[in-house]
């Protein structure tokens, strides 16, 4: 689904703060720190999940996939391409 090097990209592209996810995700700042500081893959209640990424995703954030076609290889973030 998303790593927590996924999201910690993802707010450096955005230029906001754990706190700034955690309003724009509707989930508490601990939960946001939690899930960064998890290695790989983040676990964690689904519906916690979906949140983050929707909320990236409302962002312009487009989460890279492992196997996904991209430039380079393995997992990764970029703003999404969007139709004016």
């Amino acid at each position: 689904m998303i790593t927590a090097g996924q999201m910690r990209a993802a707010r450096a592209l955005l230029g906001i703060d754990q706190r700034h996810l955690a309003e724009l995700s509707g989930l508490s700042l601990p939960t946001i720190q939690r899930m960064e500081a998890s290695e790989g893959v983040i676990r964690g209640q689904v519906d916690s999940l979906m949140k983050l990424i929707e909320a990236l995703n409302v962002a312009g954030i487009e989460l890279i996939a492992e196997g996904a076609t991209s430039q380079g290889s393995g997992r990764g973030v970029r703003f999404a391409h969007r139709a004016p």
